[in-house]
């Protein structure tokens, strides 16, 4: 079982910064994917970014290239999501997600077992 707890979240003003934490417990390893994921109201889930947990690969979505930076430190068993430049249409509840095995498809919620509880990001026009 890993347990997976997000923090960092907030209310922003549009061009602002916010850093995400996903803090890991329980039975990690090396093989295990990270990832961040964004619910805004009325719309689906999706795919923001992801990491190998050795940071040796990246993935990004289309519209927060250049603008987020993820990243892990393994030594504390957290990943980081740096968000720059923020826009109104960030606004969201951020997800952190885990998986055991290296997905196939890495910007696939199925490819995900495991799931923190969401912390909401808020960007201000």
């Amino acid at each position: 079982q890993v347990q997976l707890v997000e923090s960092g979240g907030g209310l922003v003003q549009a061009g602002g910064s916010l850093r995400l934490s996903c803090a890991a417990s329980g039975r990690t390893g090396s093989n295990y994917a990270m990832g961040w994921f964004r619910q805004a109201p009325g719309k689906e889930r999706e795919f923001v970014a992801a990491i190998s947990w050795s940071g040796s690969s990246t993935y990004y979505t289309g519209s927060v290239k250049g603008r987020f930076t993820i990243s892990s430190d393994n030594a504390k068993n957290t990943v980081h999501l740096q968000m720059n430049s923020l826009k109104p249409e960030d606004t969201a509840v951020y997800y952190c997600a885990a998986n055991q095995y290296t997905p196939y498809k890495w910007n696939a919620s199925y490819e995900y077992r495991y799931w923190g509880q969401g912390t909401q990001v808020t960007v201000s026009s």
